[in-house]
């Protein structure tokens, strides 16, 4: 029975790591395809931007993947605490996309969650995070969004709760402003790297607590919620060893952000396997580089009331 067990959890292992990595693979090529031909642009800027958007699940959130939409076009649904949300069009269309925004439209909306028109981005769109990144990272990732093939996606958003939204949005963006993501806590390279990367895959918007306006509760920062993102909870992610991760070795956090296999011979499900899509493009280094970040976070206990 042991020998079985043994044989059926390898097969299992295996069909996880072979998807996890035709994913990561299969970006590469769709990514390769969607890239409209200019004389002019910067490969190596596109190069890396693309590994930012990688990093940050852009074509997960930005993909109505459930209907056969177009990647990063916009058009998935979203449930949050705030209302039902669908994702706007990322490609450079310039009537439904982001074509006719500048560097500047796009600093503001990435730094801040402020639209070209003024109006304000509830933080289902996690720019607490995304205002983290460097200029230049931010300079690559839209030389990446700009060198896509633009898609025309009308409509987007129509159907959404917009007076809930417009309601939510004045009370949160003060609170929200005001509860950006601590610094990272050294200056190590390495733990530096690491801090920055979970910034960029937003790994606090799904386990840190929030208030009840909204902005992040960084007194409990990556130590879970009971939920923000579609309803679903985000655990303790802290090396805290009863409710955390503190049981786990770096090598162990690296693999399962590489494979989605948990120290038990588990798997991650649910939200996280998808999140594992995106860390599964990653290098090594980078993958080591945030579970360092993680085990040298001081340990916090899960609140199951946050």
């Amino acid at each position: 029975m042991a020998a079985a067990l043994v044989t059926n959890h390898s097969a299992k292992r295996s069909r996880r790591n072979h998807g996890f990595e035709a994913a990561a693979g299969g970006f590469v090529l769709a990514v390769a395809a969607l890239l409209a031909s200019s004389a002019s642009a910067d490969d190596a800027a596109i190069t890396r931007g693309a590994y930012l958007a990688a990093a940050a699940g852009c074509d997960q959130c930005h993909t109505d993947t459930k209907n056969g939409g177009a990647p990063f076009a916009g058009g998935r649904r979203l449930e949050t605490e705030f209302g039902t949300i669908t994702t706007p069009n990322i490609t450079p269309d310039r009537a439904t996309g982001i074509g006719g925004w500048s560097f500047d439209d796009f600093l503001r909306v990435m730094r801040w969650g402020i639209a070209p028109d003024g109006t304000r981005y509830v933080t289902t769109f996690p720019f607490p995070y995304s205002s983290r990144l460097s200029e230049g990272d931010l300079t690559d990732l839209k030389a990446f969004l700009d060198g896509l093939a633009p898609v025309s996606r009308p409509g987007l958003g129509r159907a959404d709760s917009l007076a809930l939204l417009a309601r939510a949005r004045d009370a949160m963006s003060v609170a929200i402003a005001a509860s950006l993501p601590p610094p990272p806590v050294s200056k190590e390279p390495t733990l530096a790297r690491g801090a920055y990367l979970a910034a960029v895959g937003y790994c606090g918007d799904c386990h840190t607590p929030r208030t009840w306006l909204g902005a992040l509760d960084t007194s409990r920062d990556l130590a879970g919620s009971t939920g923000w993102f579609n309803g679903k909870k985000g655990p303790n992610i802290t090396p805290d060893a009863k409710t955390g991760i503190g049981n786990w070795s770096i090598d162990e956090i690296a693999t399962s952000l590489k494979t989605g296999e948990t120290p038990e011979f588990d798997f991650l499900g649910g939200s996280m396997a998808e999140i594992v899509r995106n860390t599964a493009r990653l290098t090594d280094d980078d993958r080591r580089a945030i579970a360092t970040y993680l085990k040298a976070l001081p340990p916090k206990t899960f609140d199951k009331n946050n």
